[in-house]
């Protein structure tokens, strides 16, 4: 049966995944009891941050640990650090930690797609919008950031997965867009139950685990409204800039001002207001249907006082059999022509600052 101080050594070296100090230097093993009767340990554990991917990891790996030294039932609980011992080690480290998370994009471009509510067409347009500055020339990263209701790689007719080399991931490539999505490491469509700092790991992730190569520009395509995934996103990329999707509505403008508003609150830049479903046109006789009101983009970007980028009216794009893609409108066609018009926006918008 193992002994305490031989639990100790064999955990000792594991790292805190934050700190990436040894539990020993963070006297980071503060319980460990052993039943011998039933062959038992139980661990608790303190390290810098609970609830995420990483603790999960480092579970798993403990156990394979205990199990593996002849422990037939392992326990374990964790707790986080003192704000103290925190303090002792981490000293620089949430500076260089963030620098390490986005060092390798430091010349990129983020732009996030927010909308307040869903159902306004926050990911078609974020689908659409990569793809037409990719059909400019640029090199553009999309990160389908509604990890809830991931949809861009049904959008976009992608049918491969990420291939992943060691612990770097490789994202999928469609009309000239590198894409990264939850919906690729779920099976069978599940639905996402994790819990909010859960998420927001994974969406640390994305930045740090994928390898996006040269990019020009990175979108992200937020979750709807100003829930804490969403905060969390804000926070993460305090160099971002922001585009807000509405439609016609005046209530989902309203709705829509509140995502502006906590983009300005976290000092993100609002590059302007992209009205979706203005307008239904019939192709028999041309007319214009307003069915869901007037007014609702220019309201909206008056009030944000940044430019209305654009109007997209309602329909579908024309569906290639041989190329399918059920969200992708092509670069001729009508509302795929308004699209490129707002790329062209954007890049005249970056190239003045």
């Amino acid at each position: 049966m193992l002994t305490e101080v031989q639990v100790r050594e064999l955990l000792g070296e594991l790292q805190d995944p934050f700190l990436h100090r040894s539990l020993t230097e963070t006297n980071g093993i503060t319980s460990v009891k052993i039943k011998e009767e039933k062959n038992h340990v139980s661990v608790k554990l303190a390290i810098a941050k609970t609830n995420t991917p990483e603790q999960m990891q480092m579970q798993m790996k403990v156990v394979e640990i205990l199990k593996g030294a002849g422990a037939g039932s392992v326990g374990i609980r964790f707790e986080e650090l003192a704000p103290e011992t925190l303090a002792q080690f981490r000293g620089t480290a949430s500076e260089s930690e963030a620098q390490d998370l986005l060092s390798p994009l430091n010349k990129v471009e983020f732009i996030s797609i927010a909308s307040g509510k869903g159902g306004v067409g926050k990911s078609t347009v974020s689908v659409n919008l990569a793809v037409a500055l990719a059909r400019l020339g640029k090199k553009v990263g999309l990160i389908d950031a509604d990890i809830y209701g991931f949809s861009v790689p049904d959008m976009m007719g992608i049918d491969k997965v990420p291939v992943v080399r060691g612990e770097t991931i490789i994202p999928v490539e469609r009309f000239g867009v590198k894409v990264i999505s939850m919906g690729f490491f779920v099976e069978d469509n599940m639905p996402v139950v994790w819990r909010g700092p859960m998420l927001g790991k994974v969406l640390d992730q994305f930045f740090r685990d994928v390898e996006w190569g040269d990019l020009d520009y990175l979108l992200l395509d937020l979750p709807p409204g100003t829930g804490d995934v969403a905060l969390d996103i804000h926070q993460m990329l305090p160099a971002s800039k922001e585009i807000v999707v509405t439609t016609p509505h005046p209530t989902a403008a309203f709705v829509a001002a509140r995502a502006g508003a906590m983009a300005i609150q976290t000092d993100h830049e609002v590059l302007g207001v992209i009205e979706n479903m203005s307008w239904f046109e019939s192709k028999e006789t041309g007319k214009k249907e307003y069915l869901f009101g007037q007014g609702g983009g220019p309201k909206l970007a008056e009030e944000l006082q940044v430019p209305l980028l654009g109007q997209i009216p309602l329909g579908q794009p024309d569906w290639n059999e041989a190329d399918f893609a059920p969200s992708v409108y092509l670069e001729d066609h009508p509302t795929g022509k308004i699209y490129g018009e707002i790329a062209e926006q954007i890049l005249v918008q970056f190239a003045k600052k």
